[in-house]
């Protein structure tokens, strides 16, 4: 939303352009104010413009003085200007405090993670593409070194991990938290979920069986959890554990209208621990 008109279309090849074909594309994008082309000979990681002079695709997050850059085979929301509300409202919600530390949870690009960073006094991204991970991490520093005074971004990290095989024992090694974003794909967070459900039960009776003792004797639960949802269905699996095995309490919840007409929403769900 950055460069408003901008159209990039990415070409698959499985054969070497041509000069002459490179020309071709060249002369229909002339035709075509603020195309790009994009080539990718391989994997989605392969792609690169046709042009090195080409303007880098970004979008904004004004309201955190954040830019977004991105290729056109990343995935971002489509809908900025509601993205935009998404982002807000879900921080809001979270609450960061400048001395709390918060884990984004399939942070993607850093969507949330790096507004977060505005708020939070330490954040954790972990995503399960290498790819996406690289550009989050170059993404925070693009926007580090684009500090004002009245916006600066605190100590952030990204891991790359499979968050549909997590394991209480993972969990445990990525430290306390005051509070997590959650904001999976629409298969959900069950493994995530399911290992905070073991932690949070071993906590509760005492019974830390890990190797770690002393690490797991400190662990503590977030005290909120803020679920970002593309799927209403896993939502409310999730939610079940949360709120009937982990102890939480369901706060707060609605939906973002992301895609207007259709039967798909964005929700929104806030758990708080129960004491």
């Amino acid at each position: 939303d950055s460069q408003a008109g901008v159209i990039a279309l990415v070409m698959r090849h499985m054969e070497p352009l041509s000069e002459a074909d490179k020309g071709r594309l060249r002369a229909f994008a002339a035709t075509q104010p603020g195309l790009q082309w994009w080539l990718q000979a391989k994997g989605p990681e392969t792609v690169q413009p046709l042009d090195a002079g080409a303007a880098a695709l970004s979008y904004s997050l004004p309201e955190f003085g954040i830019t977004m850059p991105f290729r056109p085979t990343d995935f971002t929301q489509v809908n900025p200007f509601i993205n935009r509300l998404l982002v807000a409202r879900a921080l809001r919600l979270l609450d960061a405090g400048k001395g709390e530390r918060v884990i984004d949870w399939f942070c993607g690009l850093g969507n949330f993670t790096l507004p977060i960073a505005t708020q939070a006094g330490a954040v954790l991204g972990i995503e399960g593409s290498e790819a996406l991970v690289a550009r989050s991490r170059q993404n925070y520093q693009q926007n580090k070194a684009q500090e004002s005074a009245g916006r600066s971004l605190c100590p952030t990290q990204f891991v790359a991990r499979n968050l549909f095989e997590m394991t209480p024992e993972l969990l445990l090694g990525d430290g306390l938290a005051d509070k997590w974003l959650i904001d999976p794909p629409r298969e959900g967070a069950f493994a995530l979920v399911k290992a905070l459900v073991d932690l949070r039960q071993r906590e509760q009776t005492s019974q830390f069986e890990i190797a770690s003792g002393s690490a797991a004797a400190a662990w503590t639960a977030p005290r909120r959890i803020v679920y970002v949802s593309c799927n209403p269905a896993t939502l409310a699996r999730d939610a079940g554990l949360l709120v009937h095995q982990a102890g939480y309490r369901c706060s707060a919840a609605g939906v973002v209208n992301m895609f207007a007409h259709t039967a798909h929403v964005e929700s929104l769900a806030v758990f708080d621990l129960e004491h």
